[in-house]
């Protein structure tokens, strides 16, 4: 492109040489001539210092302070900007870390070059930013930071950092004190809590497992006991619910329905059991058809009588008086006792037995369960170790 411009300039050059003949004759040719190689050289080389000027200034790099005052350890950061062809390869300086950028100015830390990329990725800005600090009051002079680009040095601007010192009361010496000891936190039952369960984990964990391998060592049969609830006769059932009927004095109230379904719910599951059909499940009339192939006909007509004034109060919303309760109540206990059937006494078992053998199934699952269980105790104790060692720390 240079030379291009240097062909052009020539061009016009020599078409100013055949004007001045004409004005000057041909005494002035030589003066021309000479003009035209003078003048040639002198546009050369502004042209040459213009091309070094624009190819220096392809490079910039600039370095500034966050904040020129602090105090004494107190921290403030450089930003370095370098701005750089995308093709140049940029190398910026780096500092370690505590490291001395200037006599009682030192680098904490820096932070990782941002890029970004300009005129369509043409131009790139490079920066980065330093983080220093100072424990000496004085005003400090940040020498240039280097920057190379393709090899080449560049140097940034000067830096002034001026460090305040802390006005310190020495006139009440008595408001200054030492460093205390170290403190010991209050003790809280909610830094302990964790622990506590976890040494109840602990203890219950290594309960099963010597359980367990005790039982597997002995190699013992597997023993269930089963709790047997004592069968009531019939009638005594049917006796045990009506005398709870009378405690709670259901009839003299005046929810009827309540009392006759109670009363008739109990008639009818003492039949079921005593006679063996479902009168759970069947209606009034055919209750009395059972019966009837069992029981005598007076016993039948008054317990028909009771059944057909509690469908009567149930459904029809019949109002029964209370002399009227009392005796269909003392018709039911004389239907039980008339009709129960006294059975021999049994003496029943209160707990039942089983013992079996452990299968080998079973012996893999349970030293599996051992095994699992001595796994988490292992590390519920670890852990709580740990805990207790960071809390004593």
């Amino acid at each position: 492109m240079l030379f291009h411009i240097i062909n052009k300039t020539k061009s016009r050059v020599t078409t100013l040489l055949p004007r001045r003949k004409e004005q000057g004759g041909g005494s002035i040719t030589l003066l021309t001539q000479r003009e035209e190689h003078g003048g040639g050289s002198i546009f050369l080389f502004l042209l040459l210092f213009c091309f070094c000027i624009h190819a220096t200034a392809q490079v910039s790099v600039e370095a500034k302070l966050d904040s020129n005052q602090i105090y004494i350890g107190e921290q403030t950061s450089i930003l370095l900007e370098v701005s750089a062809d995308a093709n140049q390869r940029v190398e910026l300086p780096n500092f370690d870390s505590l490291q001395m950028i200037v006599p009682g100015v030192e680098v904490l830390r820096s932070t990782q070059t941002d890029t970004n990329k300009l005129n369509d990725g043409q131009r790139m800005t490079l920066s980065k930013r330093y983080y220093v600090t100072s424990f000496d009051s004085a005003i400090y002079s940040i020498p240039p930071l280097k920057v190379k680009v393709d090899g080449k040095d560049y140097e940034t601007n000067t830096l002034g950092l001026k460090v305040y010192t802390v006005n310190i009361d020495t006139l009440h010496a008595d408001s200054i004190f030492g460093m205390k000891a170290v403190m010991r936190p209050p003790f809280e039952w909610s830094d302990w809590n964790s622990l506590l369960w976890l040494s109840l984990l602990v203890l219950l964990l290594t309960s099963v497992l010597i359980y367990v391998a005790i039982r597997l060592k002995d190699n013992k049969p597997i023993i269930r006991r089963i709790k047997v609830k004592p069968r009531l006769a019939p009638h005594k059932a049917a006796m045990m619910k009506i005398q709870q009927i009378k405690e709670e004095k259901i009839w003299q109230s005046e929810d009827s329905k309540e009392y006759y379904t109670q009363l008739t719910d109990t008639l009818r599951q003492y039949i079921n059991e005593r006679y063996g059909f479902n009168a759970m499940e069947m209606t009034t009339s055919e209750i009395i058809e059972h019966l009837q192939e069992v029981n005598d006909e007076n016993a039948i007509a008054e317990l028909r009588e009771l059944f057909e004034t509690a469908d009567l109060v149930k459904f029809a919303k019949y109002s029964t008086l209370i002399n009227e309760n009392d005796r269909n109540l003392v018709n039911a206990i004389e239907y039980i006792n008339s009709t129960k059937k006294e059975e021999p006494a049994v003496q029943q078992p209160e707990e039942i037995v089983i013992v079996e053998k452990r299968s080998k199934v079973a012996k893999n699952v349970l030293l599996a369960s051992v095994t699992a269980a001595s796994i988490a105790l292992l590390f519920t104790a670890g852990y709580l170790i740990y805990r207790i060692i960071m809390l004593n720390v």
